[in-house]
Order: structure tokens, then sequence, then C-alpha cells
């Protein structure tokens, strides 16, 4: 692969690559079928209360809806937000997607880098950070503990694997 200049670009190779995304407990049907019941529910309710004499309840259930409805937008909203993490024998690289899609990127060297962790007696890892040279990025912010400790560990062996460098084989 050549460049515009003709430099020949060496591909590093990938020691580690991470996609996280926020869970999602909702797919777009298991939406529709939510607000479904929940309409139904609420009509119900709100017929009941408007039979009795009680009309101004059946608004209020329809502002309860509107608010669940309101309450979910977000949530999926928020869901879209994106973290990536490599490493290559060179570099460390987060990239922060946030829901409305602005980017933000730390790139560290990996010889430099530690991983700090703030851990709970009960519920295990709470925060991990990436910090070189007086910066600090919370990484895996989406992941449980359980999952955290399993991204720990692969980052950490990718780590070591960055700082033992490359390894050559001689050609017989």
């Amino acid at each position: 692969m050549t460049s515009g200049n003709d430099f020949d670009v060496l591909q590093e190779p990938m020691l580690f690559s991470a996609l996280l995304r926020p869970h999602r407990a909702l797919g777009r049907k298991g939406f529709l079928v939510l607000m479904g019941f929940i309409s139904a529910v609420s009509f119900g309710a709100g017929m009941a209360f408007l039979l009795m004499g009680a009309w101004p309840v059946l608004g209020f259930f329809g502002l309860d809806l509107l608010a669940i409805y309101i309450a979910f937008k977000i949530y999926d909203r928020r869901a879209r937000a994106t973290e990536e993490i490599t490493v290559t024998p060179s570099e460390i690289r987060v990239r922060r997607v946030s829901p409305s899609g602005d980017v933000v990127e730390w790139a560290f060297n990996p010889l430099w880098v530690q991983i700090d962790q703030v851990c709970h007696a009960e519920f295990g890892i709470e925060q991990l950070f990436l910090v070189s040279r007086g910066r600090r990025v919370s990484i895996a912010r989406f992941l449980g503990a359980e999952e955290k400790a399993s991204f720990i560990k692969a980052l950490m062996e990718a780590l070591q694997a960055a700082k033992r460098g490359p390894t050559y084989n001689p050609v017989s």
C-alpha cells in the first residue's frame, strides 16, 4: 500500500480491539409491544375513572403515557453512544462517540500507560481508567463489573504484548 507521497506505509498488527456500546434492554419491536400494553392499560383505567365521573384522571393517564414515551426515547438516544479501544505495538487509542455524534479521541504510548481501577468490595470493578503522563481517561463505562473484569484481563494481555515489542522470526 502506498500513500500520496509514494512512501510505504507499514500496517501495525492489532493487538486488541473492542467496540463498546451501552446495553439495550428493548429493541424496536419490544418498545412497540411495551408501549401498546401501557397504552391499553392507561386507556382502560382512564375509561373506568371517566365512567365514575372523574374525567380529569383520563388526562393524567395520557400525560403518564407521554412521559414514559419520552423517557424511552431519551434512553434510546443515549444508547447510540460508542467507545472504541484499540491497541497496537506503538499506540493505544480511545475513540468515544457521544449520542449526538460528537467524537473525542485520546492516544497513548503503551509503554507509559497504566490501568487504574476503582473497586467496591461487594460490587467488584466500578471504574476503569487509562493513566499516562498526567492524563486519566475513563474507559469501559458501559460494562458491568463482571464484563469489566474480563475486559481488563484482555486489555492487560494486549498491553503486555505491546511492551514486549515485536518478535522477529529469522528466515532460514
